[in-house]
Parts: structure tokens; sequence; C-alpha cells
């Protein structure tokens, strides 16, 4: 979608801004805060809900990502040669909402629980109806990216540059606000109980909330309808740079005999139907993307801090004082960093480099931001290896465990084979079974036998189990909690969350010099009317990054999750290697000064044409007086 600069605004200012754009800001964040928030949870929904292991799991998750990057090539397409950027907004979004009610309806474990066990009897229907409801999501937010912002830069008038400036910092803003509140929110949703016949985590409203802000986004868009300026599709220039790339190839395919001389450029073998302008201008893209060849293995570690990253925060514990993170709600360093680090890189950074004589260039930073991405990886391998020692030891397929619970009130003996002599007191236990949750919250107990009542109150930590013993000599009263045996099956998570916050720094860093600079970089190097086909050449190496991720996983089958972690690390140290080689013979470019070369050159042509049509005007009329002469000449014979 390309931004429009002229426009007859219907919609009335307000400070000097068109009041559209606030119906449109605010519908840019509660979209923002539909998806993350949806997004935040979604790897432990599949865990914990739909009951599958962590190696499914980050698989769907990562298609999932790739898929919502892939679309906003369809978007761009049908918003800009077929239904205009409004329709195809309101048309998506519904498509987007459709999905989020979907995703929350399959979270209700009532539907499907027949005896109420708190577990669904058909989970085919949970996973079949999040499946759908994820690829309708996908469509939708992956559709209406590409729009919503040029939509917004479409209401500025002309003389509304500074406006539309600060237009874009505030969507930007929005873009960071509903990520950042939406990852604090809807873990604490998910952290809730509730059901119908039985109380189990509150899946469906944290996919419900999300659900209901895309809703808001839908109906605060359409209410500013009537204000908003709406350009007529004009064609897409993907679909023109497509045909012009696939003419030349299949043009060069047909004269590869080697009688017909050689060009200098296999794009310079569509001259025979396309202008050389629009040639030029290709030449200039491809040279940038053929720089994006490296560049998916930055985006294959930076999007599994949402999967891989989430579930290790799972086995850590996350008491931070009296304040209690869940392990999906670490992600909000994430925008809070960005928030951070964009000024102090700007305004502290940069110029500091730049004062010390060193030449920092857009490819050096992107190079940088890539080691800074490996590094995050390694720190995600030092705690993972730390979380390994403290986690229990489960039996082999050809071990089993077993618990010993001494119920009576006097010692027993117990013999087992290849094993010592073990008593057991009375009301004491031996335990050979692990039960593992990562859940930590402060519970109260209450104990109930006709009017008598005894409450006990039990703090339990991330990882922890445990079990409770209440003897037969249990007797109500001021003092009966003290009756009861608490025994640590397995004790909670020691290694703290906030050993992951120096990968998050380094993983944000890295975004920051990566892809802001490259975001940059590639607007810099093309000609201004391809910058869509760059980004959808950007999205599209997301994309081709989340389908890294599942490709490594199922090849390398790593049985230590360290190893992996060190792996992807490997992985993009290398790419940076070659990324920094390619960048080193890259050469700059003006994109403008080669347009106005080959504009000059039109005119020079124009001229050159105008003035051979003169002398062949001149050499007609002096061939028709002579012609006239020499007729005269002989009627007088």
């Amino acid at each position: 979608c390309i931004i429009a600069a002229i426009n007859t605004n219907k919609s009335k200012d307000v400070c000097g801004y068109p009041l559209s754009i606030f119906f449109i800001v605010v519908n840019e964040f509660c979209e923002r805060f539909s998806y993350y928030g949806m997004r935040a949870v979604l790897v432990l929904y599949f865990k914990y809900f739909l009951q599958w292991d962590e190696d499914l799991a980050t698989s769907i998750y990562h298609t999932f990502v790739a898929l919502c990057y892939l679309t906003p090539i369809l978007g761009a397409i049908v918003a800009d040669s077929w239904l205009g950027k409004f329709k195809t907004i309101v048309y998506l979004s519904i498509v987007y909402t459709i999905g989020q009610v979907a995703m929350a309806v399959s979270a209700v474990h009532d539907i499907t629980d027949s005896n109420r066990d708190g577990t669904p009897d058909n989970m085919t229907f949970h996973v079949a109806l999040s499946m759908v409801g994820l690829f309708l999501i996908a469509l939708g937010t992956g559709g209406i990216k590409p729009c919503v912002a040029a939509f917004g830069g479409d209401q500025f008038s002309e003389h509304q540059d500074k406006q539309r400036r600060t237009f874009f910092s505030v969507f930007y803003l929005c873009i960071n606000g509903g990520s950042l509140l939406s990852t604090i929110i809807t873990p604490i949703l998910r952290g809730q109980e509730c059901g119908i016949y039985s109380q189990q985590k509150c899946y469906s409203l944290a996919f419900g909330v999300p659900a209901a802000l895309m809703v808001v986004a839908l109906v605060v868009f359409i209410v500013g309808s009537g204000m908003y300026y709406k350009a007529e599709p004009e064609g897409n220039i993907m679909l023109d740079v497509c045909k012009c790339i696939g003419f030349a190839i299949n043009n060069r395919y047909r004269h590869r005999s080697n009688q017909y001389p050689r060009r200098q450029h296999w794009m310079d073998w569509a001259e025979e139907k396309y202008d050389k302008l629009l040639i030029a201008q290709i030449k200039m893209v491809l040279k940038v993307l053929f720089l994006y060849i490296p560049l998916p293995m930055f985006w294959t570690l930076f999007d599994q801090k949402g999967s891989r990253w989430t579930l290790q925060a799972t086995t850590m514990n996350g008491y931070f004082g009296k304040l209690v993170i869940q392990p999906d709600q670490m992600q909000i360093f994430n925008p809070i960093l960005i928030l951070t680090l964009v000024p102090i890189m700007d305004s502290v950074i940069y110029p500091l480099i730049k004062k010390c004589g060193f030449n920092f260039t857009p490819l050096k930073r992107m190079t940088v931001g890539m080691f800074l991405a490996a590094m995050a990886f390694v720190c995600a391998a030092l705690v993972q290896v730390e979380i390994d020692k403290t986690l229990p030891v489960f039996p082999s397929a050809s071990q089993s465990q077993l618990k010993l619970l001494n119920m009576g009130s006097s010692a027993v003996t117990v013999n087992l084979p290849g094993n010592e002599s073990l008593t057991l007191n009375a009301a004491q236990y031996y335990s050979f079974l692990a039960i593992f949750s990562f859940l930590m919250i402060r519970t109260k107990f209450s104990l109930l036998s006709g009017s008598q009542s005894c409450e006990y109150i039990k703090d339990f930590g991330f990882g922890g189990s445990y079990t409770f013993f209440i003897p037969s000599t249990f007797v109500f009263g001021p003092d009966c909690q003290d009756s009861i045996t608490v025994v640590e099956d397995i004790e909670p998570n020691s290694v703290h969350m906030a050993l992951q916050i120096p990968q998050y720094f380094f993983i944000t860093a890295g975004e920051v010099m990566f892809s802001v600079t490259g975001l940059e970089f590639s607007y810099s190097q093309a000609p201004s009317n391809m910058k869509a086909v760059l980004q959808a050449g950007w999205l599209f190496t997301v994309a081709i990054g989340n389908f890294i991720v599942l490709i490594v996983a199922e090849i390398a089958k790593l049985p230590n999750k360290w190893a992996e972690y060190v792996l992807f690390a490997s992985l993009l140290v290398l790419v940076c290697i070659i990324f920094s080689t390619m960048a080193y013979f890259y050469t700059y470019i003006d994109p403008s000064e080669i347009e106005d070369q080959f504009s000059k050159k039109v005119d020079e042509d124009e001229d050159d044409k105008d003035k051979r049509e003169k002398a062949e005007i001149k050499m007609v009329r002096r061939d028709s007086a002579e012609s006239y002469d020499d007729s005269y000449k002989q009627s007088n014979m």
C-alpha cells in the first residue's frame, strides 16, 4: 500500500490533525492489544490445555507466526488492485474477529467435559476449532498490516507533512503500547480459574478479552467511515514487478543461444516490452533483496522468545519480592526495552560512535544486531544449564516410581526387593512419585465437617509438588493446622526468572540495531515507488525465519534444550559472517539520482525526437516547394 500525499479530505481538523485519524489510532491500539494478548498465552494454551508436548507446541506456534507475515503480501495486492484500503481493512477485520472468537470458544473446557472432571473429553473439537481460529487470525492480522498505516497517511493533505510524521510516531507508539499492556494483562487473566461445572485455568477469558478488543477496533473504525478519504485502487506495483521479472527470465530463456549478443544485466532482456526506468528501479530493488537472503536466521532466534523462552520460564521461580510474575509475562521486557533503547541508541550511542570517528554504516549496525541476538541465545543456554541441575529425575521407560504413606498410628517397616529396609513412622511418607506443575499461588484450604472448619494456608512454589497428609487423629480447633503434615515431593523451582533479563536485553538491543536500521536502510536504497515491494520482502524474511525453527528443530532432535540454544546461536554467528561479507562488497546508491538521470535522458530523447520531427517537416516543405517549382516550369514549357 502506497501512502497518497494529496487527497480531498472530508474530515474536520482538530488541532491541525484530521479528525478521522483518531479513529485509526484507536483501532490500531485495540488490534495490537488483541493480537499480542492472544499470542502471549498461545504456547501455554497448546501445552497445558491441548496437552501437546513442547516440540509440537513450538512448531504450531511458529507456523502461525509465519502465516501472519505471509498474508500481508496478499492484503497489499487486494487493497491496491481490487477493494481499496478501507474495504480491505473492514472485511479482513471481520475475519480477524471471527478467528478471535473461535479461539475463545475453543478454550472453554466445559463444552465437551461431559463427566465434569475439568478435562475436555473430545479434544479433537478444541484442536480443530483453535486451528480454524488461528488461520482466520493470521489472514486478518496479516491482511490489514500493510493497509492501516498507509490508510492513515492518506488522510493528510499535502501541506500537513509535519502532522503526518507525528501521526506515524503516535501510530507506532500505539503498537508498542498495545503489546506492552496485553502482555501484562492476558497472562493474569489466564491465571484465573473459571468454568461452569469445574474450575480450571481461564484460557477462555485470556482469549475472550482480546476478541472483545478486536470487536471494539472494528466498530471504532467503521464509525469513522464518513470522515475518511478513501483512495481508489490504482494497481499494485508488486504485480508489475513480478510481470517484468517474469518476462525478462522468459525472454532470456528464449534467446539462450550463443547467436544472440549478451546483455549487461539479465533484467535488460525486458527492454523489448518494459520501460527502461522501471527496469532500472527493479535492478535497485533486487540488489537490496539479495542482501535479504541471510536475514531470516535473525527472526528464527528472535521469535522464539514467545515459544521456547516462555516454556523455559515455566521451570523458573517467578517471585520478585511480593510481586509474582507469570512465565508468559516475561515477554513484557521486550516492549519496555524497545521504548527505552530506541531513543538511547538514536540520541546517545550512534552519535557517540560517530564522534569517535567510526563509520557505523547501517549494514554494520545490522551485523552487530545479529551478533547480539546470538549472544542472547548463549545466555539462554547458560540459564538452561542451571535449570537442568534443579529439575527432578523422572523414570525411564524401564523404571517405575512408588509412593509409600503410613496412615497408621505406629511405625511400619517396608522391605522392597533390591532396596534396603525402610521404616516409616506414623503419619510419614516416602515418595518415589513426582507430580509437576508450573504455577505458584497462595492457596487457602478449608476443611469442613458439619459446622466445624479448619483453615490451612500454603504458598506453592513454581514447579513444586506437594502431598498433604491428614491423620486419623485430626481434631478441629484453633491449632488444627498443626496436625496436617505437608510433604514436598518436588522442590519448587530455584532458578530465578530474573536470569532471563540479560537474554531479553540482548535480543531487544539486537532488534533495535537490526530491524529498525534494516528498514531504514532498505527504504533509503529503494526507489520511491518500490517501497511496498521491499516491505513485502522484509515481512517475507520474518515468515521464512519462523519456518526455519520448524526445520532445524525437526532435523536436529537434540535431547538437551541448552544444546539447541547453542545450535541456533552458532547458526546465526555463521550467517552473521556471511552477511558481513556481503555487506562489505555492497555499494550504497542514491535511487533519486539514478531516476533523475533516466528522466533527463528521456527529456533529451524527446528533445532529439522533436528536432528530428522539425527537420523532417522542413525537409518535406522544401521537397514540396521544389516539386512545385518543377511542375510550374513543366507547365510553362
